[in-house]
């Protein structure tokens, strides 16, 4: 791809999703600049729509401030640990990944390239885009088996998305009937099983097959297409995983675990911002949240991961006001970002040792 074509490329996701936080905050604004202006003894409804705007964008960041400033230090350390519990179970369930084809990365390792990944994921291209660094930099790890280190990532990635998909279907069944009461959340429900169904559909092909089966040539011509043969090295490392039913089921476990923590991190703010949400309902709007924040819309899912926690929390059973729900999910990225800050310093200490500068020179060109 031409440099100016990925440019261009990711320069219209970045401009989505600035529009989507410059929509959300002006709508928190406006509301919080009617609720902020009459107290001051001013009519809001006398105002015409540029003072609107005016007394939102003055008022508004200030009282959005006070609401976030709420939130309780031992909650707000509380939700870090959650957060940093996520990475190391992350951690874990890569470590398995690697051991199906024998590749033992250390512990310490493996933490170092999942930091400075998570690092790239803070501002890339939805909630994964540090994972091409994370492939890259596995493959140099290896020098006989470079296909399948760059396989586990991209098995690890998928495991866990499905793993959450899964997670957030299942708690679908006990918020039922808040889920069919809104048309807002059946819609998400709907896409979320659509999503279920086709990450399903990918990993049955991708570790077990079939399609090599019913047309036999396909491998065939697979392996006559530029670079096939590593097309065909990587759907054979993919079937190893397909043959360890004890690994998928290890995976799953520690994946729920995971998702867990996700759910309580969000539960930990929630509580310091003193906000009442029946913790059945976040285990259903948190997976939700996570799983379309990954598509690659926008960098690290920002803007829409706002609107979803302020679209979904505003139901009448739950209740939340727009500035608390965007003020949760600020908070909740902001421990993201505190942990990706320890993989930057990892990037700014360790690039030269471990070739880091290298493997984003070649991504960049790659793009």
């Amino acid at each position: 791809m031409k440099p100016t074509g990925s440019i261009r490329k990711i320069g219209w996701r970045v401009a989505v999703g600035a529009f989507l936080l410059l929509w959300i905050f002006h709508t928190i604004f406006m509301i919080e600049g009617g609720r902020v202006l009459p107290a001051r003894g001013q009519s809001w409804e006398s105002l015409g729509r540029i003072e609107h705007w005016r007394s939102a964008w003055t008022l508004g960041p200030q009282a959005l401030w006070q609401t976030i400033s709420l939130v309780s230090p031992s909650n707000l350390a509380l939700s870090l640990v959650f957060m940093g519990m996520t990475i190391v179970l992350g951690v874990i369930r890569w470590r398995l990944v690697l051991s199906v084809h024998g590749l033992n990365l250390s512990w310490w390792r493996a933490s170092q390239i999942s930091l400075v990944a998570q690092f790239f994921n803070s501002f890339l291209l939805g909630s994964t885009g540090g994972d091409v660094l994370k492939a890259f930099y596995a493959a140099r790890e290896t020098h006989h088996k470079k296909t399948e280190a760059v396989v586990t990532v991209l098995v690890d990635r998928l495991l866990g998305l499905f793993a959450m998909l899964l997670f957030a279907c299942l708690m679908m069944l006990p918020n039922f009937s808040l889920i069919a009461a809104h048309r807002r959340l059946a819609a998400l429900a709907g896409f979320i099983l659509l999503m279920m169904l086709g990450c399903g559909l990918v990993v049955v092909l991708s570790l077990w097959g079939g399609l090599s089966r019913r047309w036999p040539q396909a491998r065939e011509r697979l392996r006559r297409l530029p670079k096939g043969e590593m097309a065909d090295r990587a759907l054979d490392a993919c079937r190893e995983f397909g043959r360890n039913p004890a690994f998928l089921l290890k995976t799953l476990g520690v994946s729920m675990l995971l998702n867990v923590c996700c759910v309580l991190q969000i539960m930990a703010l929630a509580k310091g911002l003193k906000l009442h949400i029946a913790p059945l309902a976040l285990f259903v709007i948190v997976p939700v949240v996570v799983c379309i924040s990954a598509l690659p819309i926008t960098p690290s899912g920002l803007g829409v991961r706002e609107n979803l926690y302020v679209l979904m929390l505003a139901v009448p059973e739950i209740n939340v006001a727009a500035a608390q729900a965007l003020s949760l999910s600020l908070l909740a990225y902001g421990g993201f970002l505190a942990w990706s800050v320890v993989g930057g310093l990892i990037y700014i200490t360790r690039r030269e040792k471990d070739h880091l500068a290298e493997i984003v020179h070649r991504e960049n060109g790659a793009l």
